[in-house]
């Protein structure tokens, strides 16, 4: 893997033609940063909610995250690109060799323009949360439901992943989270299945439990004409078959880390008013809590992670951390 990274961050393997090129890591992929395109490979790992294991399974889940991009995206999602060895060297989507990867290529986009950026900068407008609270509340209202999608907003169903987060967690205890947090989150979390249960159900009947984004934080959303929405959940539909406030509370929770109190709240009123919640404050609390948790969460699986250098990991801890506290505060 390490071979393939070096070669592929040689501007002369790559398929276009790039002056620059610069790599960023997650704990399920790698985001090869090019002029004008981006290559998303994903890494053979298996954390139980997401196997990419085989090559077969990586192809597949490459072509899933474009059909399911192109959603909320238009123009970006380009098409899958075969890395190939050929011998000596590592070469994407050129040359003869043995295909050894898939790559997801993506238009790049003006990082200056994406949601976090302008947040940071201090320019985030309220006629700009108006416009994504529109997008969101229409895609939320229009994304597919069924019978099927339904059983996932059961509380019984849902439960599966707060007890996931859990279980994957608690070997973080005294390094990430407090173990205090983590048995009063754990507590807490549970008796919500019991004393919101008639919300929850309230929720199916309401039809809105459907097909959402699923990851929907602020550096998935750029601020150009279009407001594309990109980076969705592929790997695992009960992740994105959820309650459509689930979704919405990810981007509100994320704009609160980031001590965007006040836009959080503007955001909320916009998407509120457009899709026609009522008095569901205890629920999307409840949502914010599992949200930070799974970001705490997935930043710490970066400590476990060979490729990621040392300097990296101390920040995944510190990160992780203020997530929890986070999740933890909303109780």
């Amino acid at each position: 893997m390490s071979s393939m990274i070096d070669d592929l961050l040689n501007p002369a393997y790559l398929p276009d033609e790039t002056e620059q090129v610069s790599l960023v890591q997650t704990h399920i992929s790698m985001v090869i940063i090019a002029d004008q395109f981006v290559y998303k490979i994903k890494k053979p790992v298996d954390f139980g909610f997401l196997d990419f294991t085989t090559l077969d399974k990586r192809y597949y889940y490459c072509n899933q995250e474009i059909t399911l991009n192109r959603r909320l995206s238009r123009g970006l999602y380009l098409g899958v690109v075969p890395v190939v060895h050929d011998g000596t060297h590592y070469r994407m989507g050129q040359g003869q060799g043995r295909v050894v990867e898939y790559a997801v290529k993506m238009r790049r986009l003006p990082e200056e323009m994406l949601m976090k950026s302008v947040f940071l900068r201090g320019e985030l407008s309220e006629g700009q949360l108006q416009r994504i609270a529109d997008v969101l509340a229409g895609f939320h209202g229009s994304a597919l439901h069924s019978p099927e999608i339904d059983a996932f907003g059961d509380p019984e169903a849902f439960k599966v992943n707060t007890d996931e987060n859990f279980s994957q967690t608690e070997k973080y205890i005294g390094t990430t989270i407090r173990k205090e947090d983590f048995n009063e989150l754990k507590r807490w979390t549970s008796s919500c299945y019991t004393s919101s249960r008639s919300a929850f159900l309230g929720r199916v009947r309401d039809k809105r439990i459907r097909d959402c984004h699923g990851d929907l934080h602020m550096e998935h959303i750029c601020l150009t004409k279009d407001i594309p929405i990109f980076d969705c959940i592929e790997f695992n539909d009960r992740f994105r078959y959820t309650d459509t406030l689930n979704d919405i509370a990810f981007l509100l929770m994320d704009l609160e880390y980031h001590g965007g109190n006040r836009h959080s709240t503007i955001l909320w009123d916009f998407y509120r008013e457009h899709a026609q919640e009522r008095d569901v404050e205890p629920i999307l609390a409840f949502y914010k809590v599992y949200r930070a948790y799974v970001r705490g969460k997935v930043t710490s699986f970066q400590l476990d992670d060979e490729r990621i250098e040392p300097g990296k990991k101390e920040e995944a801890v510190e990160t992780a951390r203020r997530y929890f506290q986070l999740a933890r505060s909303y109780l």
